[in-house]
């Protein structure tokens, strides 16, 4: 197995140096530097203003709390290990998209088993908006390793969900929580934090595991006859503080300087208001446009966190005046998600939507039957399909686009590939039970 998954990294490896060889090659002959210029060149400015020493900000005027810095500092460490050049950074990228593969194959594995995991790798591998996406200086690639990390350890400390009592270790049915539990419960929190300082977006997550933490815990009381189940609640309520914790930790640093920097203890970003106001206004279509912004310039005459909160304010203005188009919007975005090639019109060759709907439409459809296998694995479920369902919840407020489901892709596979396994167990099963006809 080990020797198998060799093959299949060295294959996501070895696609992905080929995707940034490629883009690099026909962005240099074309005179750009960026084939999605508009975050892109945010990032990049980001990135080389840390690897500089300057300050944290972009734009005029200066926008402090506009990015959060995990994918800065990633680019700010190709710069200071390759130059400031763009190819180091599109292969160090191949390098986390091949770790990203590796992450499936250990969450598959946790939740499933080895043979499944190793598929959804392979699946991973090949992924053509994996590998298209690669290469591309944007944050999505190294955001989905760091929520797979995040993923694999809320794995461990779920292991007892829904089966206390039903064969469960001695350690997941101590009413104390043990060391062991202790530290992955910081490290979960600690995960999800690192996972934030990417895409801000994966906060939640931490409540909500939790929440649904304790709710299997409960669940799995009635299973238990020891009569210490009240204790054992407590233990897993400890734990999520251990969760928590870790999470208030890691983000401690970024809350601390925005504190200095902008008078306000922000724990992720001040563009959570014109994101909202992007997919939220009389002139929103579901996809971004931010004309607004600079239309409005609002930062002329107020600060950072004020203009933050006013756009929150004219979002939801918004929704309280015409929540019709306010639904009928959320229902675009959906679509947008969901759409099973890309949204933007640079991507629009007949080809290259027949590829990555090719892909897209038998996985999903796989994964779909998977769940309706597994819909008692909740377990499972929560932690493959829950990402994307997450995300597809919060874009359908913000704005909706194919790039934003993709981190959760990754772990989705893990229901595509158990998905074929059965597919393939079922058309052996036929051909076995089928007759042989003689000559």
């Amino acid at each position: 197995m080990k020797q198998k998954l060799f093959w299949v990294l060295l294959l996501a490896l070895g696609l992905r140096i080929g995707a940034a060889l490629s883009v690099h090659t026909y962005l240099e002959s074309a005179g750009r530097e960026f084939l999605i210029a508009g975050d892109a060149a945010g990032y990049w400015e980001l990135g080389q203003k840390l690897a500089a020493g300057e300050e944290y900000s972009i734009y005029a005027p200066p926008r402090r709390a506009m990015r959060m810095p995990g994918y800065p500092v990633f680019i700010a460490a190709s710069i200071k290990l390759g130059g400031n050049r763009l190819l180091p950074v599109r292969l160090l990228q191949a390098c986390a998209g091949t770790a990203a593969c590796w992450f499936v194959h250990l969450l598959g594995t946790l939740l499933i088993d080895q043979q499944t995991g190793l598929l959804a790798a392979l699946l991973a591998a090949v992924s053509p908006t994996f590998v298209g996406f690669t290469p591309l200086v944007l944050s999505e690639t190294l955001f989905a390793a760091t929520l797979l990390i995040s993923l694999i350890l809320m794995a461990k400390l779920a292991d007892g969900w829904g089966l206390i009592g039903q064969g469960s270790s001695n350690e997941t049915m101590q009413a104390v929580p043990s060391v062991r539990r202790i530290w992955l419960a910081v490290g979960t929190g600690v995960a999800v934090g690192v996972a934030c300082y990417v895409r801000p977006s994966w906060l939640l997550t931490a409540p909500l595991f939790c929440a649904i933490h304790l709710l299997m815990t409960s669940i799995g009381r009635r299973h238990n006859p020891t009569g210490h189940t009240s204790a054992m609640l407590t233990a897993k309520a400890l734990e999520c503080v251990f969760v928590v914790v870790g999470l208030a930790l890691t983000l401690a640093p970024w809350t601390i300087r925005n504190s200095q920097v902008i008078g306000h203890a922000i724990p992720t970003t001040l563009w959570v208001g014109p994101s909202l106001y992007d997919g939220l206004n009389p002139e929103a279509t579901g996809d971004s446009n931010m004309d607004f912004f600079e239309r409005d310039n609002l930062l002329a005459r107020m600060s950072e966190y004020d203009m933050d909160h006013e756009y929150r304010r004219r979002s939801w203005q918004f929704v309280r005046e015409n929540p019709g188009r306010a639904v009928e919007l959320g229902f675009v975005k959906v679509a947008r998600f969901w759409k099973p090639w890309p949204n933007a019109a640079q991507f629009r060759q007949w080809w290259l939507c027949l590829i990555v709907a090719a892909f897209f439409v038998p996985t999903i459809l796989l994964a779909l039957l998977e769940a309706v296998r597994r819909r008692f694995n909740l377990r499972c479920l929560l932690l493959t399909a829950g990402p994307v369902i997450y995300f597809t919840v919060i874009h359908s407020v913000f704005v909706g686009s194919l790039r934003y489901r993709l981190p959760a892709e990754y772990p989705l596979l893990i229901l595509s590939a158990a998905g074929l396994i059965a597919v393939r167990d079922w058309f052996s099963q036929r051909l076995a039970a089928s007759p042989v006809s003689c000559p």
